[in-house]
Parts: structure tokens; sequence; C-alpha cells
């Protein structure tokens, strides 16, 4: 069950409150940040908001001065004397900035990936078109599942994170139709190399670790595909790649 410490929306320009829309389904993106601490840190802020006008844009979306209204709202809605661990949501269609706040829950060693034939619209971008993934997760403890969205025997990211497969001293992504977020990226500059290529359903069990890397799952390791009967055969990479977001987290700049 999701706690909410805060949910809102705004209307655009004037900023008026008016009854909360959470907008999933509309024509629109959103952005989901990592806030922790006191005092407060949100977990690569600055490239997350980044990404969310560069997805305006995209869909024209973005107005004049739309930028500093989210920034304001967020501002709003922060409180600094808090000790926070939850996960900070921007969402924002033609009229309305919508923000929420819900906890955290951290992720269990034993997960489960439930696989689905489903393939995002607009897969690149972080867009609100996510009623199918919600229908799935709204009946899944996702401390210890989450589900992999695939298309044509392939698959593509999970419905809160991206994905990264391990064989020996590599770390693979899918090639294309996933949306390359700001904690993949992250990863990206970090350990260098990721190899993209399809990853086909037939070919898991070369793998060695399945890891979700995103702003909820931070680093998350999958234990079992129950389906295909996968089972994780190391924590190599887990560790490596937990301690690297571990110490980020320590460098990161408090929220202002």
């Amino acid at each position: 069950m999701v706690t909410y410490l805060l949910k809102k929306s705004y209307q655009h320009k004037t900023l008026k409150e008016v009854n909360f829309k959470d907008l999933w389904g509309d024509k629109g993106v959103f952005t989901t940040m990592r806030i922790l601490g006191k005092p407060t840190k949100i977990l690569f802020f600055k490239n997350h908001i980044k990404n969310l006008i560069k997805s305006l844009k995209v869909y024209k979306l973005n107005k004049v001065n739309l930028e500093k209204e989210i920034l304001k709202i967020i501002k709003l809605n922060i409180d600094k004397t808090k000790s926070y661990n939850h996960l900070l949501r921007v969402a924002i269609n033609k009229k309305i900035i919508s923000i929420s706040l819900r906890d955290r829950k951290t992720p269990k060693l034993k997960f489960n990936l439930k696989l689905i034939n489903h393939k995002r619209i607009d897969p690149e971008l972080k867009n609100l078109k996510y009623k199918l993934i919600l229908k799935y997760l709204s009946k899944m403890d996702t401390t210890t599942s989450d589900v992999a969205l695939c298309f044509q025997k392939k698959i593509l990211e999970s419905g809160t994170s991206n994905i990264f497969f391990i064989k020996g001293n590599k770390i693979y992504s899918p090639s294309k139709n996933i949306y390359k977020g700001v904690t993949y990226n992250f990863f990206k500059k970090k350990i260098g190399k990721i190899i993209n290529k399809d990853i086909l359903i037939n070919t898991l069990n070369d793998y060695d670790e399945i890891l979700l890397i995103g702003s909820g799952k931070s680093v998350t390791t999958v234990e079992t595909i129950k389906e295909i009967k996968w089972k994780r055969k190391s924590l190599r990479f887990y560790k490596i790649l937990s301690n690297l977001y571990k110490k980020e987290i320590l460098k990161s700049s408090v929220y202002r």
C-alpha cells in the first residue's frame, strides 16, 4: 500500500492550487526523484529537471517560464526541517503541474520479475501512458516484485526501472524501445561501456545477474524470473553498483 505524504496540483502560470490529479494516461510527462535525509537531498535533481524539460519540448508542452514554475512548486512543498525517505514525482500536462511525495520502500534481496507483453508508447520518453503497467503494479508487493516489459520476445525495461544484464565482466542493456533514465546515465559514466543489444527472453539463462536501475529501485538485484525458471547466479555487480550509488548519495548536494 502506497503512503503519500503530499499530493497537490497547480494550474500553469497562476500556480493556483486545484483538486489533485495524478495525470496518468494524459498527454504529458513526469519524472520521479529520490528525496532523502535531513538536511534534504534530491538525488540527481538538476538532471531530472533537465530531462523533464527536454521531454516537454518533444511533446510541445514547454511554455515560457514553465521550468521556473516547476522549481517554485517543488520549493514550496519541500519541508527542509523534515527527514525524508520518499519519492518525489512531478507530472505535467497542458494545463496542470502535479506533485506528490510517497514513501520509498526498500527492495528486498528476494525479488522476482514477472514477464508481461507490453511496450510503452514513445518508450524513449517518460510519458504518462502508464495505466496498464500501474494495473499490474497495484497488485504486487513492489519490494519483492516488478514487471518486465517484453515485446517481440525481447525484454525492454521494468515497470519502474531500466534493466542491466550481467554476463561475465560485461554489462548489457536493451538497445532500443527504452527510456534511458537519470540513474542509467549515472552508471554509464561511472562504469564506462554498457553494451547495447537485443535481450531475447530465450537467452536469459546466459546471464549471471539481472539488476533494476532507477530512482525508486536504486540498485535492485533480481533473484528469480519464475516463468522461465531463471535464478540469480551472483551478487558481484549488485555489490559494485550499490557501493557506487551509496557514495553518490553521500556526495550529493543539499537541496536549496
